[in-house]
């Protein structure tokens, strides 16, 4: 019978409350959620990322890109009925276990729970690994699996880290504030800004005057996009990488998470440096936002020698950081891994944890097995020496 109702949307209820006085209920269908998880993203005290509101969920689920995987939503209550966590999942098959990851995977840089608020947020760590073992049992579910989970997000500590173990990369981000030019002034250095004006004012006299522009149609922004296409599938083939979105399924949710809706805001914000007079799209840069923060997904740049000498792609960063200081968000970042230019640019380290909790006896395998491969990718990753032993290895392989 859990199971049928479950298939009809409604809520299967994870047994007695746990010690921290939380209720568990899974959910299957987004429709059954959506008015709850909208008022949550619309709380001013919620505690979220923007991976996680429900335009970026919905658009990532509609494209299809984990077929065969379920959806199931996690909502815990406390003792007066108070929505307090939401966590959005998909349930897939890892050899003969049922393994829950939040919805994103690669795509989505912070893997996060929803807290209603802080206050939500500050509960112990094995209230909420209760809870969520039990909602576990309830669904099915043998483990959960939990990357890129922030230690602190907004200054507040997440009680899902608690535990876990270092994540092979970090993300890296900064603080804005809300004089637009100090903010620049802060993230670049003098002698940054310097070099930017006069590479623009070199590319100028080359191509004639560009600008920064936002997609605020569809139309807009699936121009913005083909070139960003057209740009990374140039990138992919001088490495001799498969191109990841090439695949339909990454095209279709982007598709939808990039259409501005009614009020003009978009799941995801492209953004590009355009040449003027002839509409040639130099740079691009994508990012999950909220009325908060801009989370950079992906960028790209013309491969184009002549235009490489302008740095297209920094000129079109250095304009990013100004618009969304100048629109009153509180925070940027580049994304989890490591690179030259967040390295020049930001000043926020925000360290991520891998998380695995076992709910059936039969995934306590999984969990030694996960842990032990992120030591080694950690290892790895943070040793110069090993990770470009790696990287030779890969590329001897893919000749």
């Amino acid at each position: 019978m859990a199971a049928l109702a479950e298939d009809l949307g409604r809520p299967v209820r994870a047994g007695l409350r746990g010690h921290g006085g939380l209720t568990a209920e899974v959910f299957s269908d987004l429709a059954a959620v959506e008015g709850l998880w909208r008022g949550l993203e619309a709380d001013p005290a919620v505690l979220m990322t923007p991976y996680q509101r429900f335009d970026w969920v919905a658009a990532y689920l509609g494209a299809g890109i984990d077929a065969g995987e379920a959806t199931r939503i996690l909502v815990l209550r406390d003792a007066h009925g108070r929505a307090r966590v939401l966590i959005p999942l998909t349930v897939g098959r890892r050899g003969p276990l049922r393994v829950a990851r939040v919805v994103g995977d690669r795509h989505a840089n912070f893997h996060m729970p929803l807290f209603a608020s802080r206050e939500a947020a500050a509960m112990p760590a094995e209230d909420l690994t209760e809870a969520l073992i039990r909602a576990g049992r309830a669904a099915g579910i043998d483990a959960f699996a939990l990357r890129n989970q922030p230690r602190v997000w907004d200054g507040t500590p997440n009680p899902l880290a608690g535990g876990g173990l270092p994540a092979p990369s970090d993300a890296y981000g900064m603080l804005l504030g809300p004089d637009a030019e100090a903010t620049l002034r802060r993230v670049f250095s003098g002698d940054t800004r310097k070099k930017l004006r006069a590479k623009e004012r070199k590319l100028v006299e080359f191509l004639g005057a560009v600008e920064h522009r936002v997609a605020e149609t569809p139309e807009a922004a699936a121009e913005i996009q083909a070139a960003f296409y057209a740009q990374k599938a140039a990138r992919f083939a001088d490495l001799g990488i498969a191109d990841p979105y090439a695949e339909a399924g990454i095209r279709r949710f982007i598709a939808a998470a990039t259409a501005p809706d009614a009020d003009g805001g978009a799941a995801i914000e492209v953004h590009a440096l355009v040449a003027s007079e002839s509409g040639r799209i130099l740079a691009t840069f994508g990012g999950a936002v909220d009325g908060a923060r801009f989370c950079g997904m992906w960028t790209s740049f013309d491969t184009d020698p002549e235009l490489g000498r302008f740095s297209p792609g920094e000129i079109l960063l250095h304009r990013l950081v100004g618009h969304q200081a100048a629109r009153g968000r509180r925070a940027l970042d580049l994304g989890v891994g490591e690179a030259g230019y967040k390295a020049k640019t930001c000043d926020e380290t925000i360290e991520l944890v891998e998380q695995t909790v076992p709910v059936s006896p039969a995934s306590h395998g999984l969990v030694l097995a996960s842990r032990l491969a992120v030591r080694l990718k950690h290892r790895i990753k943070r040793s110069p020496r090993l990770w470009a032993a790696a990287q030779s290895l890969r590329r001897r392989l893919r000749r």
